[in-house]
């Protein structure tokens, strides 16, 4: 393989991470096998399943393929009625997100027990959109089983698929009839965006201003403020310009820790997954700490949610007005951020009151900046007398016998900047020296708010393959 045909092969590998894979999601009332039938697609136990209704209380999302075609498959708390008739407000929630958000639904059904009253509940509301639905009649174990299921065609489907999530009976085929449903999707282009437009997504911890700073920036009232966490359940888009530049801002729904999403209405458990959507098309995310309580686990939490998603990053303290002030605040508390999240130097700190609108509108400046520095790129010339530069500087701590040789770098892909790096003994560079890399390419060019990947590759004369280690920013954060 050819230095260049290497080269095209990381950023297509690296191109194919980023596509946006459909999302699948398994609706329905208590029981009826959801979560086994979520392990049985998935591949492995990753929902806690019991006899018991109601076991799932967590959001669950994993990766699943079948016959090469991957997707995201989302298992949900079970649709149920209140008082054994209607289904009540929170439930008409979590159905009309799970609708917004997925691509295509699985709608189950139990066999066993035969139709219910809440089936055909939830498939009214359900059939009210245009998504692509499937009907699945689950605990179809036996033959009797398989026959019963017919009579859920009373739901005013097309079709009702019998399947034993328990015992993999019919699955195989159920997912050739979803396949073929996520291929008929529209293919997923992505949004044509004008030169120099920059989409923000405002994540952070449930009840830091959200809300507040997007109804401060666009200077509408467009969304609920309230004081009750998690009021914010959908992503809400909203248009501005700013310094001659189009921004597109998105309000999301806290993210909040996995404990605190089981304790709340099953909608929380959707707009987890719709601010993770938001974060997929942004350029940009602010995430919001209310400064008055400073850094906490879960926005050390979020912040790594948007490093992984290869985004541009800026730390928004809110709530600026509500804290005493002196000479060293603003310098004591980002002294005390940059020690707790080391991870996080390169994203720039900015103190705001949505409230006030002190500082407000700087927010975007750096959203901008942050937008530009992570579509960056530095010519292949320019950047491997960089790379040697910082060779004769610092030469590639190693763990092994084999002393590393750094051979050339390229720049794979942007957004965010990632760079290739060509060596012998690949597999013994020290992550330190990527490390000091990276700081190497931080000094000579702009790239506050940006996340930088770097890449070491193996490239030898005997061997005509690549492999190696990748480092990113997100490496060493919380999980």
């Amino acid at each position: 393989m050819s230095d260049s045909e290497l080269l095209e092969s990381v950023a297509t590998s690296l191109e194919e991470e980023r596509v946006r894979l459909p999302l699948v999601a398994l609706v329905g009332r208590p029981n009826v096998g959801k979560s086994t039938l979520f392990n049985r697609i998935v591949g492995h136990r990753r929902a806690v399943v019991e006899d018991r209704a109601g076991t799932t209380r967590d959001r669950l999302i994993a990766e699943a393929d079948w016959n090469g075609k991957r997707f995201r498959l989302v298992d949900t708390g079970g649709i149920q009625p209140a008082h054994g008739n209607v289904i009540d407000v929170a439930v008409q929630d979590q159905a009309r997100i799970a609708v917004a958000s997925a691509d295509v639904i699985l709608l189950i059904v139990d066999a066993a027990s035969g139709p219910n009253p809440a089936d055909a509940e939830v498939a009214q509301l359900l059939r009210r959109s245009s998504k692509p639905i499937i009907l699945v009649a689950n605990k179809a174990d036996n033959i009797d089983r398989e026959r019963a299921a017919h009579e859920f065609s009373a739901l005013g489907f097309d079709r009702v698929h019998p399947v034993s999530a328990q015992h993999g009976s019919g699955t195989g085929d159920l997912l050739d009839v979803l396949v073929e449903q996520l291929r008929a999707l529209p293919e997923d282009a992505g949004e044509l965006r004008a030169e120099g437009e920059v989409t923000v997504a405002i994540v952070g911890r449930p009840n830091v201003g959200k809300s507040s700073l997007l109804n401060r920036l666009t200077g509408i009232e467009r969304t609920v403020v309230s004081d009750v966490p998690g009021t914010t359940r959908d992503a809400i888009d909203e248009s501005l310009e700013h310094a001659g530049r189009h921004i597109t801002l998105v309000d999301t729904a806290g993210i909040r820790k996995r404990g605190k999403i089981a304790a709340g209405p099953a909608a929380e458990k959707w707009s987890t997954v719709r601010t993770i959507q938001a974060l997929e098309r942004a350029d940009v995310a602010l995430l919001l700490i209310d400064a008055s309580t400073g850094l906490q686990a879960q926005d050390l939490h979020v912040a790594g949610s948007v490093i992984e998603a290869g985004k541009g990053l800026v730390i928004v303290l809110n709530k600026w007005d509500l804290i005493e002030k002196d000479g060293f605040t603003f310098d004591t508390l980002e002294a005390k951020i940059r020690a707790q999240a080391p991870f996080l130097d390169f994203a720039p700190l900015v103190s705001i009151s949505a409230t006030t609108g002190l500082r407000a509108t700087k927010v975007l400046d750096a959203a901008i900046a942050a937008a530009d520095a992570c579509r960056l790129r530095i010519p292949t010339g320019v950047l491997n007398r960089l790379v040697a530069d910082a060779v004769a500087r610092q030469e590639p701590a190693h763990g092994g016998s084999k002393r590393p040789k750094i051979l050339y770098a390229a720049q794979a892909q942007t957004p965010p900047p990632t760079f290739v790096v060509f060596a012998r003994n690949a597999l013994q560079v020290h992550f330190s020296w990527q490390r000091f890399l990276e700081n190497q390419i931080r000094e000579r060019y702009p790239l506050t708010g940006a996340p930088i990947k770097i890449i070491v590759r193996e490239r030898s004369a005997e061997e005509g393959h690549a492999r190696g280690r990748t480092r990113t920013k997100a490496t060493g954060g919380p999980r």
